[in-house]
């Protein structure tokens, strides 16, 4: 039946067929269990984020992907908060539809997705499974290739599959530049330079046997440290 809730998104339990097909072009179904590769924040140890994962080997880049039917459903919890961490806590996410069903991006409260790429199956198609591709993203992230062809519709296999392998890790790039994502990569950078930076005066110190403070000088007053002297 269409979704049209967050609380009808992450609380889907089965896979259709169509779905399944789609997976296999994500990548391949992984034991997580002792995984050794990439593991996307997923439980390789206890179990406890599911079973079963999908993952993508793709040019020099491991993806793991978060696919909300291999979390772990809880019975009784409305908002299906196992499954909302993980994608809620993602930048970009994929959308697929069996039929022809709007999806509105607010439908999932998250500050941190910001672009939506959704794949829709073209029903009544005599050339095997076709997808139709639509991509949605906030205001401030910049444009990312490469660009949908017109109309946007895909027959499945490995052309398909590097475009959308493609689509998705530029999505991710690109929203690195918006201003959340920038502000806060401003922040961490500033935060590691001001940890360097008192790691450094403190080894300083320590070659030249001085303590904390034997290095201001006599009238009292504390010379400009560097952060100080250049902003």
């Amino acid at each position: 039946p269409p979704q049209t809730s967050e609380e009808e998104l992450f609380g889907t339990t089965e896979e259709s067929p169509a779905f399944a097909e789609f997976l296999d072009v994500l990548g391949q179904r992984v034991q997580l269990r002792d995984f050794k590769g990439f593991r996307g924040g997923l439980d390789v140890t206890h179990g406890q984020t599911g079973r079963e994962a999908v993952y993508c080997h793709f040019r020099d880049k491991e993806i793991m992907f978060h696919v909300s039917t291999k979390l772990p459903y809880t019975e009784g919890d409305a908002q299906q908060l196992q499954r909302k961490r993980h994608i809620g806590n993602d930048i970009v996410a994929i959308v697929f539809q069996d039929e022809n069903t709007p999806f509105v991006p607010d439908m999932i409260a998250s500050n941190f997705l910001h672009a939506f790429v959704v794949v829709q199956l073209e029903q009544g198609s005599t050339q095997g499974t076709l997808y139709k591709v639509s991509v949605t993203a906030r205001d401030d992230v910049p444009f990312f290739g490469p660009p949908l062809p017109d109309p946007a519709v895909f027959r499945k296999g490995p052309e398909f599959q590097e475009f959308l392998l493609t689509k998705l890790i530029n999505a991710e790039y690109a929203c690195y530049k918006a201003e959340k994502f920038a502000k806060l990569e401003e922040r961490t950078r500033a935060a590691l330079l001001e940890t360097l930076h008192e790691e450094l005066q403190a080894r300083s110190q320590a070659m030249l046997g001085l303590g904390p403070d034997d290095d201001r000088p006599d009238n009292g007053s504390a010379a400009p440290g560097f952060f100080e002297s250049f902003k």
